[in-house]
Order: C-alpha cells, then sequence, then structure tokens
C-alpha cells in the first residue's frame, strides 16, 4: 500500500494552499470546493489535504511542539530557503545550523503563517 493524503484541519485553506503553492513549490492537485485542496509537491509523490470542516475542532498547530508534527521539504540551500521563507512570512524556530555534521545533514526549522512546522532538509545522503 501507498499513502495516498495527509490531511490538515486549517481555518482558510485557501489562503494555506495558496502560500505553500506560492513559496514550497506545491501544486494544486485537485479543489474539491472553496475549503479544501489537494496539494501535491513538485514530483506528485507527496499529497495534502488543507480543508476546514466545521464539524471537526482546528488543531492548535502554533502550540505544539515540531517534534509532534513536522511537514519536512528537501532543500538544496537551507540558508537560502529559510531567508526565503521568513521573508514570506514563516517563523524561525529554534536556531539554525548551517554546519553539515559527520553526515552531511543541514536542518532548520520555521513554521508558516498558521503555526504549521516545517522543516528544510539537506541530507548529505538523500532518504530515498
Amino acid at each position: 500500500m501507498n499513502i495516498e493524503h495527509v490531511a490538515l484541519q486549517v481555518a482558510k485553506p485557501a489562503e494555506m494552499a495558496a502560500w505553500w503553492c506560492e513559496h514550497l513549490g506545491m501544486q494544486v492537485a485537485r479543489k474539491v470546493r472553496d475549503d479544501c485542496f489537494f496539494i501535491a509537491d513538485q514530483d506528485g509523490r507527496t499529497v495534502l489535504e488543507i480543508y476546514c470542516n466545521p464539524a471537526a475542532k482546528l488543531p492548535d498547530y502554533a502550540a505544539m511542539d515540531a517534534l509532534e508534527l513536522h511537514i519536512a521539504f528537501h532543500s538544496d540551500d537551507v540558508q537560502a530557503d529559510l531567508e526565503r521563507l521568513t521573508a514570506a512570512g514563516a517563523l524561525v524556530e529554534g536556531e539554525p545550523d548551517y554546519t553539515p555534521g559527520a553526515t552531511g545533514n543541514v536542518f532548520a526549522l520555521v513554521r508558516d503563517p498558521w503555526g504549521i512546522p516545517v522543516q528544510l532538509v539537506h541530507r548529505g545522503e538523500p532518504l530515498l
């Protein structure tokens, strides 16, 4: 089996989908309604459902520790992407370390304007 999508219940799905498309390179794969978007990464391998269902409570993503939930994006240049995303309204979480460790990995963490933790990752050895 393969994962079809991961869903995020948010207050403003249209705004969030637009921001993620513009700043994280996602693309709208399917718009179901004005409150439900399926967005895919550049390779079309990973799909997120960004939606708002009034029957469900809204998680407080901003209050969650990034170790509980984060969405990681491969980055060729973590420092440049961090600067670009913060200019677009993301907030830096913690202290980024741009020095590759023994594995060659570099990580940084931001939160999008809705509090979702977004990890920027450059691995010395690709994950897949």
